[in-house]
């Protein structure tokens, strides 16, 4: 294995550099019907080839739909967005990213195939995926990397992910902050704590893991490996409170090692569990309620809920795809009905409209951070804010968030505008802004955090605060290449490339374990491995 102690990458914070290019700008926003570029779903699912076609997005019966013609297999119509006012609304809130100064990869044949990122490519990566294996412990029917088939192991070697980690964190201007291991399981990989305290070393700020739970729900003492390591994060797949949607999705009924899983990291102290439900329609989409109620009694450790509408990818049945298919808006809209209103459909925000945030906190620390550029249709969050007595209500009731950005985006132009005396001026906006707080402790704790980057008192703060996310991840049916080319949720692969989530997933996951991957026998010749890891090719859990 490569050495046990790595230098942070980069040694220094980076700087703005020419802060003129950081002058906050929205993207336009468009009138339905417009056009857009995709892929052929057949072409590729059938023979592998990418076959790029026009796509029209047009309002119908209230939804946004999708609408492409193949001249070899005809027309393909699906929903985008199932509300066209919510989606009028969510662009208005698109903001432009500075941007990624040194993509990996060149124009030769376009999106998507030059994916690693391009030159094309708008956004730098928020958050980093790192594949550790494709061996999982589960065989879930709705897995979008159909992991643990095909009697091929994909598992990088410890220098391969070391590497791909130090790419990562070159990304310029902005280098990449969080990064989250995955695969397969990740948890099924036994270099999985080394990685771990790799990333800390380098200086990810949060290192996460994506992982069913069902490892460290049956041992606590791996959950504190882990811990000790400096994880930061679990992304829990968590698909809803009853026993069914677990049998139907996961094929068994995984909801006890879940939730001994939320014990144990209650136990050992760790408060930073992501519950992460792929929501399915006819499936589980009648407790997305009940599984924001279940975060809020458990809200010690549960710091979010990130809803997933399923993506019509991987070992899924795309024959089903109209019966499951569900979007941002619908959900959003399950949500408020199943929560009596308490989290209204009104008061959700794209995730692009937080961007002038990260870029006003950079410029009041004097180094780059993150700025979250992706597409508006890519995701939708909230914040609920949760009293004494355990009652909750939107974060909006508290904080005027559209005050609040606005705050952020004059406090990014004072300073990209080269105007005298940019910290007193930012330092004076956030004393106006305080008017658009209520609550005593809030302000108080917004406050400290605002002026000085504090982020204990951060953390005191969101300790009352659950964030409620929602991602829609594309599959070839609903691919629309301006989102991928926004995209900022990347993989790290073994060749040096990055590449867009939707992309990894619907295009190049296939080709790229293919060219990395080993056949089992020879894996298990080279790893002689343990009964553990045995069972995830031969004897999944079944519960």
């Amino acid at each position: 294995m490569a050495t046990d102690e790595v230098k942070p990458i980069p040694e220094e914070p980076l700087t703005h550099g020419n802060v003129s290019r950081y002058h906050v700008e929205k993207h336009p926003e468009r009138e339905l019907p417009y056009t857009t570029q995709s892929i052929c779903p057949e072409c590729f699912l059938e023979h592998d080839e990418v076959n790029v076609i026009d796509a029209t997005l047009y309002e119908e019966d209230g939804k946004v739909m999708y609408k492409k013609t193949c001249e070899k297999h005809g027309e393909f119509i699906d929903v985008y967005w199932g509300d066209a006012d919510m989606w009028r609304k969510a662009q208005k809130m698109w903001f432009k990213t500075v941007g990624l100064d040194n993509p990996r990869t060149k124009t030769v044949k376009g999106c998507p195939e030059d994916c690693g990122q391009c030159p094309e490519h708008k956004t730098h990566t928020a958050l980093a995926l790192l594949d550790v294996t494709n061996r999982c412990n589960l065989r879930c029917p709705i897995c979008f990397a159909v992991a643990a088939e095909g009697g091929m192991v994909y598992e990088p070697t410890p220098e391969q992910v070391l590497e791909m980690m130090r790419n990562l964190r070159r990304n310029l201007p902005v280098t990449t902050p969080a990064i989250q291991f995955a695969g397969g399981e990740p948890t099924v990989c036994k270099h999985l704590p080394q990685y771990i305290k790799w990333a800390k070393q380098l200086g990810f700020k949060n290192v996460q893991i994506a992982s069913n739970a069902i490892r460290i729900g049956k041992s606590k003492e791996y959950l504190q490996e882990l811990r000790d390591a400096g994880l930061s994060t679990i992304y829990m797949q968590f698909d809803g409170v009853t026993p069914e949607p677990y049998i139907v999705a996961r094929g068994a009924n995984i909801l006890p090692v879940k939730k001994q899983a939320i014990q144990n990291a209650r136990e050992i102290g760790m408060h930073s569990l992501i519950l992460v439900p792929t929501v399915v329609r006819g499936v589980n989409d009648e407790q997305v309620g009940k599984i924001i109620d279940f975060a809020v009694e458990n809200r010690d450790v549960i710091r979010c809920v990130n809803f997933q509408p399923v993506s019509i990818t991987g070992r899924i049945n795309h024959d089903a795809r109209r019966e499951m298919r569900i979007t941002i808006p619908d959900v959003i809209k399950l949500i408020e009905e199943q929560t009596d209103g308490r989290i209204p459909s009104s008061e959700w925000f794209t995730v692009p409209s937080m961007m002038p945030v990260g870029r006003g906190l950079g410029f009041m620390k004097g180094r780059t951070e993150l700025e979250l550029g992706t597409h508006f249709a890519c995701g939708m969050s909230t914040f609920i804010y949760i009293d004494d007595d355990g009652s909750y209500r939107p974060i909006t009731d508290l904080i005027n968030i559209d005050k609040f950005i606005q705050i952020f985006t004059d406090i990014s132009n004072i300073y990209a505008d080269g105007k005298r005396f940019p910290r007193k001026r930012a330092k004076a906006k956030i004393a106006m802004g305080a008017r658009h707080v209520k609550g005593g402790l809030l302000k108080n704790l917004l406050n400290v955090f605002l002026n000085t980057g504090d982020y204990e008192a951060l953390s005191k703060f969101m300790k009352r605060i659950i964030m409620i996310g929602m991602m829609h991840f594309q599959d070839p049916y609903n691919l629309d290449l301006e989102r991928v080319q926004h995209c900022d949720i990347n993989y790290a692969v073994p060749d040096g490339r990055i590449i867009p989530f939707c992309t990894m997933n619907t295009i190049h996951r296939s080709r790229v374990e293919k060219k990395f991957s080993v056949p089992v026998d020879e894996w298990r010749r080279k790893r002689k491995p343990s009964q553990m890891e045995e069972d995830t090719i031969s004897s999944p859990y079944s519960g």
